[in-house]
């Protein structure tokens, strides 16, 4: 059944908003990389082109293929191809943007330095900073590549703007569950057609499984721990530190810290909690909920537990809504979870042991970890600092939506509430109005052999015959 469009009392403001910021791209050739699963970039593209643009996609294997099956590049060629012949691309096409989701993996890990050189804007998609009911678009990278202001100064001084609460996406886990299972699906069926593909997890058909085993953990502990938040809020309120663990194959602990795995950092914050903390407080370790599909780390915590003398200290849970405990926690240890920008607003001292754009003085602790333990009381968020933060943050990098699960808002085949303060788009907006440099496109660097499905020649002749028949630029 179709969703109901959502309309409010000032909807032609909020239809003029949307159409303000995607219209930045009118009159741009877009690229589309690598998306989120599912359809989220298909229907991007339909909105890019409705608002005047012209789009471009890449396929990189057959998960990619289900969700964009046509009008898009199938490259099949080795990695070591790939950067030379991105470069080709964005000067033979003459690209102006490129997106794509996550800037840390390896198909993407080139991008960010081919398109500096050749002058080309990028932005990357993420989930929200600021979860649940936004995502992120920022321009040139994400986290430690973002280039948002870092000094607590610039925050001080920045007026704090109202802004109307955005719509709310609710929960989004079944979707992301058939989208990962097509996903994979597809891609483990056209593998011989994808042949030197590497991705950033395993991907074949068996990845169905570990969903399934996930959906059984996740009612078999919420069944074990139940009393496990009761606890947390009464008893223990006060009285422990607790940390968040990112996903195993998370790029952005990987790049952006220097914990080669998720078991590093166990090891790393236990050790020096038992060395380090007051005997009478505990410490809470929280398995991610998209991660409960693929790792259990029981054994690693009792045994860490039994090896420092931690028996009735460290707890392992899996099913625990942090809201409900984070005004009960001591303190936050994160890698660079966006967990952490969560406990700020709560108001939790946080210490993070990666780099994340929200680590900031005034806002985290800049401490060693084992002094942490029991200075955290003395370094709360500053208030100002961190109401300024958050109201620069969704200002500038994030739109209310899921690339999940569609937001039923008019004008909007993405279901996302566009925002024209991007800085992406901003910076869009002032090229079109000659406040910036003109884009160049060199036109060197000679393409290897991609072994590609569609070569660039056919497929941009291909498309300009599309074009004269259907009389625009509309993707389908």
């Amino acid at each position: 059944m179709a969703d109901e469009v959502v309309r409010t009392p000032d909807s032609r403001l909020a239809d003029d908003v949307i159409s303000q910021g995607i219209n930045s791209f009118s009159g741009k050739h877009i690229l589309l990389l690598q998306g989120p699963l599912g359809p989220f970039f298909r229907r991007l593209s339909r909105d890019l082109v409705a608002s005047g643009a012209r789009v471009s996609k890449v396929n990189f294997n057959g998960g990619d293929w289900l969700f964009y099956p046509t009008d898009a590049i199938q490259f099949k060629g080795c990695m070591e191809e790939w950067p030379a012949f991105l470069a080709k691309l964005l000067t033979e096409q003459e690209i102006d943007v490129v997106l794509m989701y996550a800037d840390c993996r390896p198909i993407h890990q080139c991008v960010r330095e081919e398109a500096e050189r050749l002058g080309v804007e990028l932005g990357v998609f993420e989930e929200g900073y600021v979860r649940p009911d936004y995502i992120t678009l920022e321009r040139g990278g994400i986290n430690d590549f973002s280039s948002l202001p870092r000094g607590r100064n610039f925050y001080l001084q920045f007026p704090v703007k109202e802004s109307s609460p955005p719509l709310s996406v609710g929960q989004v886990f079944w979707h992301a569950a058939l989208w990962a299972t097509l996903y994979y699906l597809a891609s483990s069926i056209l593998n011989p057609l994808f042949p030197h593909y590497r991705h950033h997890r395993r991907l074949a058909a068996r990845e169905a499984l570990p969903w399934i085993r996930g959906i059984w953990r996740k009612y078999y502990y919420h069944i074990k721990e139940r009393h496990v938040r009761h606890r947390l809020q009464t008893e223990r309120s006060g009285r422990f530190f607790l940390v968040p663990l990112q996903v195993y194959y998370d790029s952005q602990m990987r790049v952006h810290s220097q914990y080669p795995s998720v078991e590093s950092f166990i090891h790393d914050v236990v050790s020096s909690f038992a060395k380090n903390a007051d005997p009478d407080v505990s410490l809470v370790i929280k398995h991610h909920p998209m991660d409960r599909a693929y790792r259990d780390y029981t054994q690693l915590c009792e045994s860490l537990s039994e090896g420092y003398g931690l028996q009735g200290r460290l707890l392992y849970v899996h099913d625990l809504q942090l809201p409900s405990v984070l005004n009960h926690t001591s303190g936050v240890i994160v890698v660079n979870s966006t967990v952490g920008l969560s406990a700020l607003l709560h108001h939790v001292p946080v210490k993070v042991c990666g780099r994340a754009i929200y680590d900031i003085p005034n806002l985290t602790y800049s401490g060693r970890l084992k002094d942490f333990w029991r200075e955290a009381p003395f370094h709360k968020p500053n208030p100002k600092t961190l109401q300024s933060f958050r109201s620069y943050l969704i200002e500038h990098t994030q739109l209310n939506g899921s690339v999940f699960k569609r937001l039923p808002v008019e004008g909007s085949r993405a279901g996302i509430v566009w925002n024209p303060s991007l800085s992406l788009l901003t910076v869009l907006t002032e090229k079109k109005s000659g406040v910036s440099q003109l884009h160049i496109h060199p036109k060197s660097n000679p393409l290897p052999d991609p072994k590609v499905g569609v070569s660039l020649a056919r497929y941009a002749a291909a498309r300009e015959r599309s074009s004269r028949k259907r009389g625009n630029e509309r993707n389908y």
